[in-house]
């Protein structure tokens, strides 16, 4: 029958979390907020983090000018602007942009006889290559990210209970379809189940540990083809008491999660 996943196949969690109050740990931590969020907001982000420090710096370039009267001197060409050839915002917004991404100024250029205008310029370089850094890297990371390199990480269908080496164990297959392999791979499996403790209280997602070659070793895996993974339903099993007709009827969800490096990157 169909169930709700708490994790999806792709390894997406099916959780919300819901009633948080204190919002503003999202911010304090905001690099992490950055690459978790969704891609048409990252975007939304990094487009606006460039277009407001230039606006920002373009507005008070313009500023600079209308305060010492260069905008009032245009045509006076014994006049030193701080700014050569700057007669609007406009103008004050594409030199900004000019300053911050290091286009080459042409004509429009800065003069030494603005000490304010220097102090400015070296403000929005320091400020620019700090936007730069810290959007190119959320940018990086978000990219490469692992949930693309999973795709080409392949589990069985269906996991299965049978007899190996005359022991019951519930099995199932995991395989890499790329060539480049998955340093330090390894493997375990939680079972996900509400239960009940002795004392009456009821405990709903409890994590439990399926053993998958943990003490023998098992669980750290060389992919290189595609390998059985094997728990054994002995007396430390969580289905050690669970029959056939049990098993069909009980609500419970087995999440297996692969960690490793790949070997490119």
């Amino acid at each position: 029958r169909k169930r709700q996943r708490y994790v999806e196949k792709d390894g997406k969690c099916n959780v919300q979390h819901g009633n948080v109050r204190e919002t503003y740990r999202y911010l304090t931590d905001i690099f992490t907020t950055l690459v978790d969020l969704k891609w048409r907001f990252s975007l939304l982000v990094f487009i606006l983090a460039y277009a407001v420090t230039w606006l920002f710096f373009g507005l008070i370039w313009w500023f600079i000018a209308y305060c010492r009267g260069d905008l009032d001197h245009l045509e006076d060409h014994a006049w030193t602007p701080c700014v050569n050839n700057l007669n609007g915002f406009v103008s004050a917004f594409l030199f900004s942009i000019e300053t911050e991404t290091t286009i080459g100024y042409g004509h429009r250029v800065i003069t030494d006889k603005c000490p304010e205008g220097i102090v400015l310029l070296l403000l929005q370089a320091i400020l620019g290559s700090m936007v730069n850094a810290f959007m190119v890297g959320c940018m990086f990371v978000k990219i490469s990210q692992p949930n693309k390199r999973a795709e080409t990480l392949v589990f069985s269908s269906h996991a299965v209970v049978s007899l190996r080496d005359d022991r019951l164990c519930l099995m199932f297959r995991v395989g890499d379809l790329r060539d480049s392999h998955i340093v330090e791979a390894s493997i375990r499996a939680k079972l996900i189940k509400s239960k009940q403790t002795q004392e009456g209280e009821f405990i709903p997602l409890d994590q439990t540990d399926l053993s998958v070659g943990f003490e023998t070793g098992d669980d750290r895996l060389f992919l290189v083809s595609p390998l059985i993974i094997s728990h054994e339903i002995d007396e430390r099993s969580p289905f050690w008491d669970t029959s056939r007709q049990q098993l069909e009827k009980d609500d419970f969800e087995i999440v297996v999660i692969l960690e490793g490096m790949v070997e490119a990157t």
